[in-house]
């Protein structure tokens, strides 16, 4: 099994060929076409994670990407938030996240601490 690092553009397609075989028939793990699969998906993943990083969302994109996926309003934000127009303030990005608010957010909701403390986007 002669697998190489990914270190160019053309070396990165040449494997993205040989994945999207392994894709339409995904082999079995544990055998010798199934490691090379894990592999090369492994060195994949590290080349995409250097030359094409995707940055965390802001604070507020985060906000709204947790109260879709969970189905809530932004009533339901108050108790981490504070009185329903402080909750709007903060969704239309007329106010910044405290610090408090940060911590709620992040305990109550599980939205990770690193997206809600980056500068809102504007």
């Amino acid at each position: 099994m002669e697998i190489r690092p990914i270190h160019t553009e053309d070396d990165y397609k040449a494997v993205m060929r040989e994945l999207s075989a392994y894709f339409e028939n995904e082999p079995e793990p544990h055998t010798p076409a199934g490691d090379r699969f894990e592999i090369l998906l492994t060195l994949v993943e590290a080349y995409e994670n250097k030359h094409f990083p995707i940055g965390l969302p802001d604070p507020v994109e985060a906000i709204k990407f947790r109260m879709e996926q969970s189905g809530l309003t932004a009533k339901d934000l108050v108790p981490m938030i504070g009185r329903l127009n402080r909750v709007y303030e903060i969704l239309n990005r007329k106010r910044p996240l405290t610090l408090p608010m940060i911590w709620k957010l992040h305990d109550q909701l599980g939205i990770p601490a690193e997206s809600l403390i980056r500068p809102p986007s504007l």
